[in-house]
């Protein structure tokens, strides 16, 4: 009878402790995952930023976390990031890179690229970029375009992003977007804003901040489809409520739409409806 009891008891206390070693990673996603990262299991939304009262959770969490997930690891570089820990950052985006995290390898390469708490460097930020674009990263493709030529190597060729874009946007999201952006702005080949906001509009319906700011900039605008205000203003409120920065400020400016200036041109005030 003694033998059973334990051996119930060992029963109930295996899976309790592989809920409390998951809890970590569970919370680590809720607060500071990245809506981009490839890592990021689909149940997961993800944050645009992390909210400065999570920071320090995050950053508990995260780092409980990281031993046994990349994904966790490049989380902590973001709680890091946000906390302006920048050289714990870029430690912990090391980490996840060398685990193969192509998410860290974005953030490293920029890092890289602008010199941001490390010596610049764009051969290594060129580096990071073409390992992530190879592993299907959509950020490390538009990144590597973006680049251009450096230390002597052959310019990115903006034709073949689109190309490896295209591929990626068949079904993620964040290459929807990416690829929607290189189409509206002609980049790597003609501009095509229907098609573009095709993309945009199949990033929004899963709640993409970017894809749904820029489907209500296209909405108010009449870009590669039907002008509506309505549907414009709709798009930037789901946009704001996921952190979009831009989206925020589109709404401010629908709110306010007329501006008073001086007789220097310079703003004085707004009138708001």
């Amino acid at each position: 009878m003694r033998t059973n009891l334990l051996a119930m008891i060992f029963a109930l206390a295996v899976p309790v402790m592989a809920h409390a070693q998951s809890a970590d990673l569970v919370l680590c996603d809720r607060i500071a995952a990245d809506p981009s990262d490839p890592d990021k299991p689909a149940d997961v939304k993800g944050v645009t930023e992390i909210a400065p009262s999570d920071v320090a959770t995050a950053i508990k969490f995260c780092k409980q976390a990281a031993p046994s997930a990349r994904r966790a690891m490049f989380a902590l570089g973001r709680a890091y990031a946000a906390n302006r820990q920048t050289g714990e950052a870029i430690a912990a985006w090391r980490k996840a890179a060398e685990k193969g995290s192509s998410a860290a390898m974005v953030e490293l390469g920029v890092a890289y690229a602008t010199g941001s708490g490390i010596a610049k460097d764009e051969g290594q930020a060129r580096r990071l970029f073409e390992k992530a674009a190879q592993s299907g990263n959509p950020r490390g493709v538009s990144n590597l375009a973006a680049l251009g030529g450096a230390g002597g190597a052959a310019p990115a060729d903006p034709a073949q992003a689109r190309a490896l874009l295209g591929k990626a946007a068949e079904t993620n999201a964040e290459a929807q977007y990416q690829l929607g952006l290189m189409l509206s702005e002609g980049s790597g080949g003609a501009r095509d804003d229907a098609a573009a906001r095709a993309l945009f509009e199949k990033a929004a319906a899963q709640n993409h901040p970017g894809a749904l700011e820029r489907m209500g900039a296209f909405a108010q605008e009449g870009r590669g489809g039907a002008k509506d205000k309505q549907a414009a203003k709709a798009y930037y409120e789901r946009a704001a409520a996921l952190g979009d920065e831009d989206a925020r400020k589109a709404l401010e400016r629908i709110r306010c739409p007329y501006a008073i200036k001086d007789k220097q041109g310079k703003l004085v005030t707004t009138l708001c409806f």
